[in-house]
């Protein structure tokens, strides 16, 4: 800052006090010092005012209001109080300008009390006063107070002040009261005032009416009114909120005629104008051309880029920002953390990161939601609990962030449990938390705990969104409850694709492929347009459901009526379908007519169905071609094993775990669990862990005498090892699955239906066997495998008996 040029008031001040008292002026001996003190002031020299003022041997009222004024423009509010109370004479200027000052420095509660305070003195307010108690009210929204005021404006006549309705319009535009500000806007006959418009405008725009504020500004230039740097800024704010790209070009001419094209205010408002239109370079261009680097032009641009998926484009952004010294603030870190989640790049995250800590920015809480946020979505969720653990205070946002990146990663039982903690931390969730949690309910098959959360939710009254009725219809459906999931999909208001195609695949996951494709009807007569997802559900329908006809039609219209070329999921359905329909050369056929690469998904299908089939020479293609694309997979191992076990193969069975055992290759061990009370029960093959496996083994044995009487026989094909009838009996006798069956019926009350979840595919025998358990016990049995639910009741099944 310039130093103020003093000497001439200081000279004049010494000459007049140096003079007699028969020569004395006319005018006071004190104007000059009044006059400096000013000067001082005005420039932020308040102490050296005072050391002037302490000296004056009279002061007058000017000199007392001087230094109020100059206290509080600086905001040294308690020193501008002091030398109020101290005032001989406290006029109406000097109340105004202590009101000012509070006023200005956010301090509204004080400066309403003063307001008050003056008028139980009986002194009559200035437009000043007002305007500022206005703004007072405006800062902090205070409808209420504001009113009352509006109330005092009319009873002192100053309604027709255009300096107090601009105020007043101001305060009821700031409180979300547009249509008041515009009564009072129209109530004004003399429309030239610059401000009056400008405070239209952006009352408007800051209400999110943006055609009203562009309206606005066309009937402020045809009435010839000027405009200043506060108006472009609210008009551009209004053409970015509706993307009005060609008017926001028109108000840029406006600029460059009206002089303000050097405005760093105004150019900034630009800047975020095009950018937000989708004019990236034409924002670039104007960010480039300004004379002065301003930080929020920049932040502008990186959100846009960002948004609009350019996140190299935003990091080269940062790195110019960076390199040209420019103040990076606690908004711009947010904006290129975002641009990580674009691009995945972790390990230049990691040098931000680092940069955040040595700027001292990372106890922001909008920066560490942001380095949460963009670890966790990179993958890197050690590093996001890190940052989150670290962080002095985390809202719902952080835990948000937290919570979806480890749903979206697979680690839902952590994932549960961090909601668990955010709720005992009193954090209330919003609508992303729970969409994601019942996600993670579905995955884990946790019925209880869904229902519980859903639950909650209602009763806490926050209103629900598509995504939080999307997830909690698959949830319900993948944990076999297709009347609740069906429920909540004809209780939504909306319904999109993924809502349909939801209910779709949990009906056929369901076993009942029928239904499925009725859905499906009814989603194209409400005007819904099938995805890519919708054909797979509806492929997986008819596979399930021997539907060959209707699954060739559905996979023909998808690109001849929808355009959507066929993926490898679909090509695997057709594969599965054909395969359970016992044509084995058609889909052999299918598969060399393919227009893309067969991956691991079609030779898993192609070769579950040659296990069906017993064709071992198709078998072993699949398989050899599943060791080259996923050597470390050992389902098509097993798999193979498992069709040379079933033909009496029994050296070609050890062959291939003998291979398999050499490459290192280890078989994910079957496990079958169910809820129970709240509780977790999980069972593995012949477990003998569980603290109740005594009654278990002795139910397993009553249930293998019962059912055997009814009918069953024991499959010994499933029996992977080559030993006598007994001991194969024996050991499929003692399968999770089975072990989890017995363990329902000793704990769950008569007819209440066993749930049972496994992590791999059931086998043939446990199947056939737990048919006739339904049918003995009368108990209704679902069971979720790797491959769809299987209901079964009376002794049959949904899945259509295929096996």
């Amino acid at each position: 800052m310039n130093r103020l040029n003093t000497r001439p008031l200081i000279k004049k001040c010494r000459q007049i006090n140096q003079i007699k008292p028969h020569q004395q002026p006319q005018i006071p001996s004190n104007v000059a010092s009044n006059q400096l003190i000013d000067s001082l002031s005005k420039s932020g020299r308040i102490d050296e005012a005072r050391q002037l003022f302490d000296k004056m041997p009279e002061r007058d009222e000017f000199t007392w209001n001087t230094m109020v004024a100059g206290y509080a423009r600086l905001g040294r509010l308690n020193e501008a109080q002091k030398i109020f109370d101290e005032t001989p004479i406290q006029s109406s200027v000097a109340w105004s300008l202590l009101i000012s000052g509070y006023s200005r420095n956010g301090c509204g509660t004080e400066a309403f009390a003063l307001y008050w305070k003056m008028q139980v003195k009986g002194l009559r307010p200035t437009q000043y006063t007002l305007g500022s108690v206005l703004r007072a009210c405006s800062n902090t929204a205070e409808l209420l107070k504001g009113e009352q005021i509006h109330a005092h404006v009319v009873n002192t006549r100053f309604d027709d002040n255009v300096f107090v309705v601009t105020g007043l319009i101001d305060m009821y535009a700031k409180c979300e009261r547009i249509l008041e500000a515009e009564y009072l806007f129209m109530k004004v006959s003399d429309k030239k005032n610059h401000v009056l418009w400008s405070a239209m405008v952006t009352g408007y725009s800051q209400n999110g009416d943006g055609l009203r504020a562009i309206e606005c500004f066309r009937d402020m230039r045809g009435e010839d009114v000027g405009t200043n740097q506060f108006t472009f800024p609210s008009v551009l704010t209004a053409c970015a909120a509706m993307s009005a790209h060609v008017f926001g070009r028109q108000v840029h001419c406006c600029i460059i005629q009206s002089g303000f094209g050097v405005n760093v205010f105004v150019n900034s408002a630009l800047v975020d104008m095009y950018a937000k239109c989708g004019d990236l370079h034409g924002a670039k261009r104007l960010l480039e051309d300004m004379e002065v680097d301003d930080v929020v032009a920049w932040n502008s641009l990186i959100v846009s880029y960002v948004r609009q998926g350019y996140g190299d484009e935003a990091e080269s952004l940062f790195k110019k920002m960076h390199s040209r010294g420019m103040k990076i603030d606690n908004f711009t870190y947010p904006s290129v953390l975002n641009s990580f989640s674009f691009t995945a790049d972790v390990r230049n995250a990691k040098h931000i990161h680092c940069l955040i800590v040595k700027s001292g920015f990372e106890d922001y809480i909008i920066i560490g939601n942001a380095l949460v946020d963009m670890y966790a979505k990179g993958g890197c969720l050690s590093s996001a609990f890190r940052v989150f653990h670290s962080m002095p205070e985390c809202d719902v946002v952080s835990w948000t962030s937290l919570i979806t990146g480890y749903a979206h990663h697979g680690s839902h039982v952590e994932a549960l449990n961090l909601f668990s903690n955010m709720r005992t931390a009193n954090i209330h969730p919003d609508q992303f938390i729970i969409a994601s949690i019942f996600s993670s309910s579905a995955e884990l098959t946790i019925l209880a705990f869904g229902r519980q959360v859903h639950g909650n939710f209602i009763k806490s009254g926050l209103g629900s969104s598509l995504s939080v009725d999307n997830s909690l219809v698959t949830m319900y459906a993948k944990c076999g409850c297709l009347e609740e999931a069906h429920q909540v999909f004809d209780l939504m208001l909306l319904r999109n694709v993924v809502s349909w195609t939801a209910l779709i695949v949990g009906y056929a996951q369901n076993g009942k492929g029928r239904e499925s494709l009725l859905l499906y009807d009814r989603m194209i007569v409400s005007g819904t347009r099938p995805d890519y997802v919708t054909f797979v559900g509806l492929l997986f329908a008819c596979s399930h459901a021997g539907l060959l006809k209707d699954g060739f039609r559905f996979f023909e219209s998808m690109d001849n009526v929808y355009g959507i070329s066929p993926g490898a999921e679909h090509y695997a359905c057709m594969i599965d379908l054909l395969g359970r329909s016992g044509k084995i050369s058609e889909a052999k056929d299918l598969l060399n007519k393919m227009t893309i690469k067969p991956d691991a998904t079609l030779w898993k299908a192609l070769l579950a169905a040659c296990r069906m089939h017993g064709d071992i020479e198709l078998a072993e293609m699949a398989a050899k071609n599943l060791f080259k694309l996923e050597p470390e997979n050992a389902m098509p191992y097993v798999l193979l094993s498992n069709i040379y076990s079933s033909s009496s193969k029994w050296d070609d069975a050890e062959r291939i775990r003998s291979l398999m055992k050499s490459k290192g290759v280890t078989k994910e061990p079957g496990c079958s669990w169910m809820e129970v009370n709240g509780k977790m029960q999980s069972f593995m093959a012949e477990d003998r862990n569980h603290p109740r496996m005594e009654e278990i083994y002795s139910k397993v044995e009553e249930i293998m005498i019962k059912i055997k009487k009814a009918g069953y026989v024991p499959d010994t094909n499933y029996s992977l090892h080559d030993m006598d009838k007994e001991a194969k009996e024996r050991g499929l006798a003692y399968h999770s699955e089975k072990l989890a069956v017995a363990y329902g019926l000793l704990s769950l009350p008569s007819g209440a239906p066993i749930r049972i979840f496994k992590n791999l595919r059931v086998c043939g025998d446990c199947h056939t066997a737990i048919k006739f358990v339904s049918s003995v016990f009368q108990r209704r049995i679902i069971l979720r495998d790797a491959n769809c639910f299987h209901h079964f009741n009376e002794g049959l099944c949904s899945c259509g008996d295929y096996w």
